[in-house]
């Protein structure tokens, strides 16, 4: 079973190193027996992924990204193990889907005349408010 990115991309099992390991926190006495959390790796540079996700993965300044570039994911949510490694997973999923997607350049605008006329008139009516705050002698 491989992890499906998208439609022509996807993760093989033996690229992801899945560790049970024990949750932190509170737990009463079943947190001290039960190996809960999922430590998840990924190498990103060993990976068969497409070298365009390589180069974006590579190129985030995320602290779950190692300098050697290895994916670490640590997931204890929730009680069970399988809902741990299905959480991690999704969490690669989501992080490689969002460091692959495209940023819609943003393209300057300038306010309107109406719109800057209406901020000033707004400023000029509440600095009228304000001054009339002041302390009334006679």
């Amino acid at each position: 079973m491989a992890l499906q990115i998208s439609a022509g991309v996807e993760i093989a099992d033996w690229q992801i190193q899945l560790t049970a390991i024990r949750s932190q926190g509170p737990g009463g006495q079943n947190v001290n027996k039960v190996n809960s959390a999922i430590h998840l790796r990924f190498d990103i540079k060993s990976s068969t992924l497409p070298d365009f996700y390589k180069q974006r993965l590579l190129g985030l300044s995320d602290h779950r990204i190692t300098e050697d570039g290895v994916i670490i994911l640590k997931a204890q949510i929730h009680r069970t193990q399988e809902k741990n490694r299905d959480e991690a997973l999704a969490r690669l999923k989501e992080l490689i889907l969002n460091a692959v997607k495209i940023q819609k350049s943003r393209k300057a605008t300038r306010p309107t005349r109406n719109s800057q006329k209406r901020r000033v008139d707004n400023k000029k009516r509440n600095g009228n408010t304000k001054a009339l705050r002041g302390k009334v002698t006679d």
